[in-house]
């Protein structure tokens, strides 16, 4: 009591201005060390992750700095109304401080989880399933403390609470209107929460999208960025992946097969291409081991059609693969055995004229 007294009669010696001024410099300087510090034992528990913990530096200090001035206005003399003004201000401020932080918070979350991923999401689905999971959890997961916070800051004012069950009926009627007008962009949302469960794709999947080749980079509530093979970009809505088929090359593994055909001629050697075949792709990194085969797959009346099948750890390698496959053989062909090259055989006869002098 005595402490409440002198505070109050501090007040009204005319020290308030310089007081406030004293202790928002001291509240912001305690914020500070005491997050300093904080960061300080968090990063020394993790040093083999880089956690961006600054983005929730600001948030911190808001949320201190409300909760102490919160406190000091119950000593400050101040009419009812300048009061409770005050209060309702730091309230909605407390709220969309304390979203603010948690949204931060998720960041910093999902880039610790991410990180902790990044060297495995390439070589293991089960990484990139949860960076997947991760990332659009986040998103969702802001829309709804937006929400929250936007429903909060309106159920501070009395005028919403009372006259909020009077026009339920009409903001019924009103939503069943919006949803209609909004329908698509519904959709699209929804779209985006089953990508998220369903996961058709994930980060870091090979796929082929408008018969383009590329990687998915980034997946929102309402697009996917897809990293085509020369680093353009390719902004897919994310209802094209629900309503459309493509190709998911890496959608349990890596791992892939590719084909070079050739076509030579009738009197080339199987046999013969095959060791050729295998010796190539022994002597290259980029074949994993599994698969090395040549076959005769088709015959026509001037050519013969050569299939080789071979294996790779990734698209990327699989490609590289196929080309060198496809050099080295025909360079085999051309210096060793120029005769298996297709040829155009053509009989003439030389015919009489039989047209008179």
């Amino acid at each position: 009591m005595e402490m409440t007294v002198s505070m109050r009669d501090l007040f009204q010696g005319g020290y308030l201005l310089p007081v406030l001024a004293v202790v928002a410099v001291v509240l912001y300087l305690g914020a500070n060390s005491l997050f300093s510090r904080t960061l300080a034992i968090i990063r020394s528990s993790f040093r083999e992750v880089s956690i961006p913990l600054e983005l929730m530096a600001w948030p911190f200090r808001l949320l201190l700095s409300l909760i102490t001035l919160a406190l000091l206005l119950y000593y400050v003399p101040l009419p009812a109304d300048i009061r409770d003004l005050l209060n309702h201000t730091l309230l909605i401020t407390t709220i969309i401080g304390i979203s603010w932080f948690l949204m931060r918070m998720l960041i910093v979350l999902e880039q610790f989880v991410l990180q902790h991923y990044a060297p495995k999401v390439r070589e293991n689905e089960a990484a990139r399933k949860i960076s997947t999971h991760v990332s659009l959890a986040r998103k969702i997961l802001n829309v709804l403390l937006v929400l929250f916070a936007l429903a909060g800051v309106l159920m501070t004012f009395d005028t919403v609470r009372q006259v909020g069950m009077s026009i339920l009926a009409s903001a019924g009627i009103a939503g069943i209107i919006l949803g209609f007008a909004a329908q698509k962009s519904l959709t699209t949302l929804i779209s985006g929460i089953q990508i998220a469960i369903t996961q058709p794709i994930s980060i870091d999947d090979v796929v082929v999208v408008e018969n383009e080749w590329g990687r998915i980079e980034e997946i929102t509530l309402t697009y996917v960025v897809v990293q085509l093979w020369d680093q353009r970009r390719l902004i897919v809505p994310i209802t094209w992946f629900i309503d459309r088929p493509f190709q998911n090359w890496s959608r349990t593994s890596p791992e892939l097969l590719g084909t070079v055909f050739f076509y030579t001629d009738y009197t080339v050697n199987p046999e013969t291409l095959r060791h050729e075949l295998e010796r190539v792709v022994a002597s290259t990194p980029l074949w994993d081991g599994r698969v090395a085969k040549l076959h005769i797959t088709n015959i026509t009346d001037k050519s013969v059609e050569i299939r080789a099948l071979v294996s790779a750890a990734n698209s990327s390698n699989i490609w590289e693969l196929r080309c060198l496959v496809r050099e080295q053989l025909i360079e085999f062909i051309k210096s060793n055995y120029p005769g298996w090259l297709p040829k155009l055989t053509m009989e003439m006869e030389r015919g009489k004229t039989l047209r008179e002098a």
